[in-house]
C-alpha cells in the first residue's frame, strides 16, 4: 500500500472512530435533554397548580367536581398550534391528585383511578417524604416509545404536606421532535464525512507530494539526467533531499573521474603511441617526403589529442551545470540561418544542397552561443555523411509550446548495434569520406545543452535511407 494511501485510510479510521463516540454520545443526550426542556416546565406548572389547590383546600373551597368540568372543556377544545414542525391538535397532559396516604382523590383522565393506592409510584411516595418526586413509566411495556413523564409537587395546607398533585406529559411529542432531529442530525454527518473524505484525500497528497517529487528525482538521477533537486518543503522530507543531493554529487564526483581517467586514457593511447612510433621512425633515415608524411602524423595526432582535451573541458564544463546561468530571447530564423550560413563552404565543397523550412515567429528562451554550438554540431555529422551532391533538409514543427528541428541527410544511416550508444562519450563511427572517427564527445555534448534546455535529442534512421536528428525545444 502506497504512503498516501495509508496516510488517508489511517486518517478515515481515526476520523470514524472519534465520530462514532461523538454520534453515540450526542444520539444518547438528545433525548434526555429533550425530556429536560420538558421536565423543566412541568415542576413550573405542577407547584403553580398545588398552590392553587392548596389554598381553596384550606379555605375549604376544593371541590373535584369543578375541576372535572375544567379538564372536560380543555379535553374537547381543538387545537392548531404549530410549533415549528409539530402540529399540535390537542392537550395530552394528564393531571392526578392524591390525598397525604397516597390515595388517588383526583384523576383528570380516568375518574376509575379514585381511591387506588398511588404510594408504590415515586412521583408521590418520594414527594410525600419531602423530595423531589418524578417519574418515566411507560403506557405499554412492549413500547419504548410510549414512555409518560411524571413530575409531583407537594400539597401544602396550613404548613403541613396535605397530598401531592402531579401532571403527566406524554413523550410522544418528545419522540416526533427527534425523529424530525435524526434527518438533519444524519445529513450533517454525511457531509462532515464527505467533507472528512476530501480534505483526508488532500492532506495525503499534500504530505506525499514531496516524497513524489524526491522519487522522480531520484529516478531522472538513475536515468542519468542532469536535473536539479525539487522543491520540497522544510521538514524531514526537505532534509532527505538535501542528503540526496550531497550523496548525488558525491557519488557523480567518483563516478566521473573514474570514467574520465578510463575514458581519456583510452582514447589519448592510441594518438600518443602513433606520435612515439612516429618519433622512433624519424629517428632513421629516411627520404624527406617520407619524413614529411610521419612529421605530418605528428602534427594531425598532437591535434587530435589536443581536440579530445578542449571538448573534455567544454563538456565538463556543461555537465557541472544544474542550470542555465544566462538566458536570453533567441529569434529560431535568425540563430538558424547563422548555422547554415557558417557551413556554406562544407556544403559547396561537397556539392550538397539544403532545403529549410521554419517559421519566422519562434523565440527560444536559452543559450544562444550553446544553441548554435548543438544545432551547428548536428548540421556537421549530416554533412559529413551525406554523399557528395546529395541533399539535406532541414524542417521545424511547432506542436505544443514545443519546437521540433529535424535535420535529415542521405547517408548510409546508423548501424543497428550503434543506435544505443551514438551518445555515449568517445563513441563515433567512422566518417564515409576520410575513415577516420571524430573525438565521439559531440552528439554527447548535444544531448547536454538539450538537457539544460529542457528539451532532448532523438536520432534515428530514416525509412527512405539516411538519418534523421530531431532536436526538441521548448518555445
Amino acid at each position: 500500500m502506497k504512503v498516501g494511501l495509508r496516510i488517508f485510510v489511517c486518517y478515515l479510521i481515526i476520523f470514524s472512530i472519534c465520530s462514532y463516540y461523538s454520534i453515540t454520545w450526542m444520539k444518547d443526550k438528545v433525548r434526555i435533554h429533550y425530556l429536560e426542556g420538558v421536565e423543566d416546565p412541568l415542576v413550573d406548572q405542577a407547584n403553580i397548580l398545588a398552590a392553587m389547590i392548596g389554598q381553596d383546600m384550606e379555605t375549604g373551597r376544593f371541590r373535584t367536581g369543578r375541576l372535572y368540568k375544567v379538564f372536560d372543556d380543555v379535553y374537547r377544545r381543538e387545537l392548531s398550534a404549530k410549533i415549528y414542525e409539530l402540529n399540535k391538535t390537542h392537550v395530552d397532559m394528564n393531571l392526578y391528585i392524591t390525598d397525604k396516604n397516597g390515595k388517588v382523590i383526583f384523576d383528570a383522565q380516568n375518574k376509575d383511578n379514585v381511591g387506588n393506592d398511588y404510594m408504590k409510584w415515586r412521583d408521590v411516595r418520594l414527594t410525600l417524604e419531602g423530595s423531589y418526586g418524578a417519574r418515566s413509566t411507560r403506557a405499554n411495556l412492549n413500547d419504548p416509545k410510549s414512555s409518560v413523564l411524571f413530575v409531583g409537587a407537594p400539597i401544602y395546607v396550613k404548613g403541613e404536606i396535605a397530598g401531592v398533585l402531579t401532571i403527566a406529559k406524554p413523550t410522544t411529542n418528545i419522540n416526533n421532535f427527534i425523529a424530525n432531529f435524526k434527518p438533519e442530525l444524519y445529513n450533517v454527518i454525511s457531509v462532515s464525512m464527505l467533507a472528512a473524505i476530501i480534505l483526508s484525500l488532500f492532506a495525503s497528497w499534500w504530505i506525499t507530494l514531496p516524497i513524489k517529487r524526491l522519487t522522480r528525482y531520484a529516478n531522472d538521477i538513475g536515468e542519468g539526467k542532469n536535473v536539479s533537486i525539487p522543491k520540497l518543503n522544510s521538514t524531514e522530507i526537505g532534509e532527505m533531499g538535501k542528503a540526496f543531493e550531497k550523496m548525488k554529487t558525491t557519488l557523480e564526483g567518483k563516478k566521473y573521474v573514474e570514467q574520465y581517467i578510463q575514458t581519456l586514457t583510452h582514447e589519448v593511447k592510441s594518438p600518443v603511441s602513433a606520435i612515439v612510433a612516429a618519433a622512433e621512425l624519424l629517428e632513421e633515415k629516411m627520404p624527406p617526403d617520407q619524413q614529411a608524411k610521419f612529421l605530418a602524423n605528428i602534427r594531425n595526432e598532437a591535434g587530435r589529442i589536443n581536440d579530445i582535451v578542449e571538448r573534455l573541458l567544454a563538456l565538463s564544463a556543461l555537465e557541472n551545470l544544474k542550470t542555465l546561468s544566462t538566458t536570453e530571447k533567441v529569434t529560431l530564423q535568425t540563430l538558424l540561418s547563422e548555422v547554415m550560413e557558417s557551413k556554406q563552404p562544407l556544403l559547396r565543397q561537397k556539392g550538397i544542397s539544403m532545403t529549410c523550412e521554419m517559421p519566422t515567429d519562434i523565440f527560444i528562451t536559452g543559450d544562444k552561443f550553446l544553441l548554435h554550438e548543438v544545432i551547428a554540431n548536428l548540421l556537421q555529422n549530416a554533412i559529413d555523411f551525406t554523399p557528395p551532391n546529395e541533399q539535406i533538409s532541414l524542417t521545424c514543427r511547432l506542436e505544443n509550446k514545443r519546437v521540433s528541428i529535424v535535420i535529415e541527410d542521405r547517408g548510409p544511416g546508423i548501424p543497428d548495434y550503434a543506435l544505443d550508444k551514438v551518445f555515449d562519450k568517445f563513441y563515433s563511427l567512422q566518417r564515409p569520406d576520410t575513415g577516420k572517427k571524430s573525438t565521439g564527445l559531440g552528439l554527447n555534448f548535444v544531448r547536454e545543452v538539450a538537457s539544460l534546455h529542457k528539451g532532448e535529442i532523438i536520432l534515428e534512421n530514416r525509412e527512405s535511407g539516411g538519418t534523421r536528428a530531431i532536436l526538441v525545444l521548448p518555445v
